[in-house]
């Protein structure tokens, strides 16, 4: 497996591997978990895949398999900040307003989202590398611009996963139930650090977990 980061100032350096990220996320999150978001018939793509958005992709034998965007608690493009920003605002109708209890906005703190991993990473072993690759490389880019904690959305069972893998991940928001998908999701956050080695185990998730959960504007 092979990690890639990069922005949209820089996509055109990996080939397809964008587009391709897109096209697994529109089987996922569209295809598969019916969320209503911004898709065609090959592509999910939303407000915050902008030129603030970093990613995270993990590749095998050139195959796009999982990734993940990431972007500053700082960053606007328009009339949109950064996911959670906007559902604390009411701008999201499938994201509580609830979800977290205060606005967060500094340099220091960013948020993670559409996390995804193809069904052909079918082992264990792989899901846990892969995850593993794609945090890294979350905490890598958001170090690198000055991001000391990282946030997301996500379903409760990545909590677990991201420990045994050795990030310090905790639940900062109460858990709330999406009834699009009947998960319960809550806002986790952790140091932009791993705190120990990787623990590559099995994780009991026999399909990929999403990192936020739907949203519309």
């Amino acid at each position: 497996m092979d990690l890639i980061t990069f922005t949209l100032a820089d996509l055109h350096m990996h080939g397809s591997a964008f587009y391709d990220f897109l096209k697994l996320r529109k089987r996922f999150f569209v295809d598969e978990l019916g969320w209503d978001i911004p898709h065609d018939d090959d592509v999910e793509m939303d407000q915050y895949d902008n030129p603030t958005a970093h990613y995270a992709l993990v590749l095998r034998d050139g195959e796009v398999i999982g990734g993940a965007r990431a972007m500053a608690t700082t960053a606007k493009w328009g009339s949109h900040s950064y996911m959670l920003r906007d559902a604390l605002k009411g701008k999201l109708i499938d994201i509580p307003p609830s979800v977290m209890a205060a606005n967060v906005e500094t340099e220091t703190m960013w948020e993670c989202t559409r996390l995804v991993m193809s069904n052909e990473v079918d082992s264990h072993a792989d899901r846990s590398m892969c995850l593993g690759m794609i945090v890294q490389g979350l905490v890598g880019v958001a170090a690198e611009n000055g991001a000391e904690r990282l946030m997301s959305l996500s379903p409760l069972a990545l909590m677990r996963a991201l420990r045994q893998l050795g990030f310090a991940a905790e639940r900062i928001g109460e858990p709330y139930l999406n009834e699009g998908d009947g998960r319960r999701y809550a806002v986790l956050a952790m140091p932009a650090m791993r705190t120990m080695p990787p623990v590559l185990k099995a994780t009991h998730r026999p399909r990929p977990q999403p990192l936020h959960a739907p949203s519309v504007v």
